[in-house]
């Protein structure tokens, strides 16, 4: 299956994580519970995304606006990162962790769309058909991987490699 579209179709599950955790109130268990689901998933697709995709993507990049759009994609991640940090601290579902989880859905949010336009334009381009299918095949593997990994309670997104230096060309 072609990357794009394993990106999407994740996209589309946190999306829906996102929409039932603005539906909680603040103290609902269910928040909670939806906060240790997003975390995951967004963790492990930060990862793949971030090693597979992005880095083929700074390395084919053509110009230097398609570059500074896939840092920009990568200081998104970081953004979503840290309110997840602030989000796995232990304390309640009260109203300023309610507050926070609506930032963290509408930041993740605009990321999409602007991944789903911007980003995967740049990817058509630098991107053959070929190897965007041979990229999917490597993400499914991977999040089988990770996710083994996380079910036996392997690292979470800390683990996660920061923004990488500008590649020199």
């Amino acid at each position: 299956m072609d990357i794009l579209d394993v990106i999407k179709k994740e996209h589309r599950q946190v999306a829906g994580m996102l929409d039932r955790a603005e539906k909680c109130d603040p103290g609902d268990k269910e928040l909670l519970d939806l906060t240790r689901q997003i975390e995951q998933a967004l963790s492990t697709h930060v990862k793949i995304e971030e090693r597979l995709f992005y880095s083929r993507l700074r390395e084919g990049a053509e110009e230097e606006k398609q570059l500074v759009d896939v840092y920009e994609a990568y200081t998104e991640h970081d953004v979503a990162d840290h309110l997840l940090q602030l989000l796995k601290s232990g304390r309640k579902p009260d109203e300023k962790f309610k507050a926070e989880m609506q930032v963290l859905g509408e930041s993740v949010k605009h990321h999409v769309r602007e991944e789903e336009s911007t980003v995967f334009a740049i990817a058509r381009k630098v991107i053959d058909p070929e190897e965007r299918e041979g990229l999917g095949e490597k993400w499914a593997k991977a999040r089988q991987r990770l996710d083994a990994q996380a079910a036996r309670g392997g690292r979470g997104s800390s683990s996660r490699r920061k923004t990488p230096a500008k590649v020199s060309r």
